[in-house]
C-alpha cells in the first residue's frame, strides 16, 4: 500500500463485516476511493480471498483501512506467495471471528461486549503496525534493492512495455519514487500515476482506486526521455527495472549490452493460473532470450 493511504489509528466501527462480498457485483456500490475505504474503516472485518491469484489488492486495502481481512481458506495459501503477509496474525483473527459467530449468532455490533471490541481493536492496531512496517510500496521497493545487494541505489531506470494499469508495476514504481524521487525515471511515463493526470479513471482497472495519481508531478524529469538510449549506454542509472517482463521489454537489447545481469531486475506480477497451459510465474527466461542470471521477483508462486 502507498504509505500515505494507511489510516493513522483504528477507526470507529459500526459494522461487523464490510458490505462488499468479493464476486458479488451487486455489492460493489462504491464510486469513489474515499467511500470505498470508508466501508472498510467502518467495519471490523472485510471479506476477501483468492481471485485470479492469491495476492489481491483488496487484502492490503482492508488492512490499510484498519479492518481485518476475513478469508475462507487462508490455510491454503501457498508458502511462496504473499511471503510477507501476516498470515499467522490473520489466521488468529479469523478463528476469533468463527468463535464469535458460533457464540453470538448474527454478529451484529451491539451484541459484542466491550471486552471483545477491545480485543478486536488490539488485533487491528497490531495489524496496522505490521502493515506500516512491512506492506508499504516503499518497503517493497527497498526489499528489492536489499535483495540484489544494492540498498543505497541512487538512480533507477524503470521500463514498461505496456502502460495499462498493473497493480504490481504501478505500486512498485511509486515505492521507488518514494525512495529516490525523480532519479527513478519511468520510461515511457506511466501518466495515470501522476497527480496532474486528467484522464478518465472509470476506464482503468478497479476505477483507479489506490494507485491513481499517487506520484507528485515534480518527481519526474521529462528531459530524461530525450536521452534515454544515450543514458543507458553511459550507464547513467545504477540499475534497470522492468515493471512486467511478460508485458514487454523495451530497449532490452541496449540494456543487456551495457548492464550486467546483476544490475537488471525483472518483475512478474501475473496470477499463478491466468493460463492453465502456461504458468506465467515460472516462464523460463531462456525461452525469452534472456539470461537466467537476471534478478527476477515473482508475485505468485506455488
Amino acid at each position: 500500500m502507498p504509505p500515505e493511504k494507511i489510516v493513522a489509528s483504528v477507526p470507529p466501527k459500526t459494522r461487523m463485516v464490510a458490505h462488499i462480498i468479493p464476486g458479488d457485483l451487486s455489492t460493489y456500490i462504491y464510486k469513489t476511493e474515499e467511500d470505498y475505504y470508508k466501508g472498510y474503516q467502518d467495519s471490523y472485518f472485510g471479506l476477501t480471498g483468492k481471485k485470479g491469484g492469491w495476492d489481491c489488492m483488496r487484502h492490503y486495502e482492508i488492512l490499510a483501512n484498519g479492518c481485518i481481512p476475513l478469508f475462507c481458506v487462508i490455510w491454503d495459501l501457498p508458502p511462496k506467495t504473499m511471503a510477507n503477509f501476516p498470515r499467522e496474525m490473520i489466521t488468529e483473527t479469523n478463528k476469533l471471528y468463527v468463535e464469535m459467530a458460533e457464540k453470538e449468532g448474527a454478529l451484529v455490533d451491539r451484541s459484542l461486549s466491550e471486552e471483545v471490541k477491545a480485543r478486536l481493536n488490539t488485533h487491528i492496531e497490531n495489524l496496522l503496525t505490521y502493515t506500516r512496517t512491512h506492506l508499504t510500496t516503499t518497503r517493497a521497493a527497498q526489499n528489492i534493492l536489499d535483495s540484489i545487494g544494492a540498498p543505497n541505489t541512487k538512480r533507477i531506470l524503470f521500463l514498461s512495455g505496456n502502460l495499462d494499469a498493473d497493480y504490481l508495476r504501478c505500486l512498485t514504481l511509486s515505492g521507488f519514487k518514494n525512495l529516490i524521487g525523480a532519479e527513478c525515471h519511468d520510461y515511457p511515463k506511466v501518466t495515470h500515476l501522476y497527480d496532474d493526470y486528467t484522464g478518465d479513471f472509470t476506464r482503468h482497472w478497479g476505477g483507479g482506486m489506490t494507485y491513481q495519481k499517487i506520484i507528485k508531478k515534480e518527481n519526474r524529469n521529462d528531459e530524461y526521455d530525450s536521452t534515454i538510449e544515450d543514458d543507458i549506454a553511459q550507464h547513467k542509472y545504477d540499475i534497470v527495472v522492468y515493471g512486467s517482463y511478460h508485458r514487454g521489454l523495451p530497449l532490452i537489447d541496449v540494456v543487456t549490452r551495457y548492464y550486467k545481469d546483476k544490475e537488471i531486475v525483472l518483475l512478474c506480477g501475473e496470477d499463478c493460473d491466468v493460463d492453465k497451459d502456461r504458468e506465467y510465474h515460472s516462464c523460463p527466461l531462456h525461452k525469452m532470450g534472456l539470461s537466467p542470471e537476471l534478478n527476477v521477483f515473482i508475485r505468485e508462486q506455488k
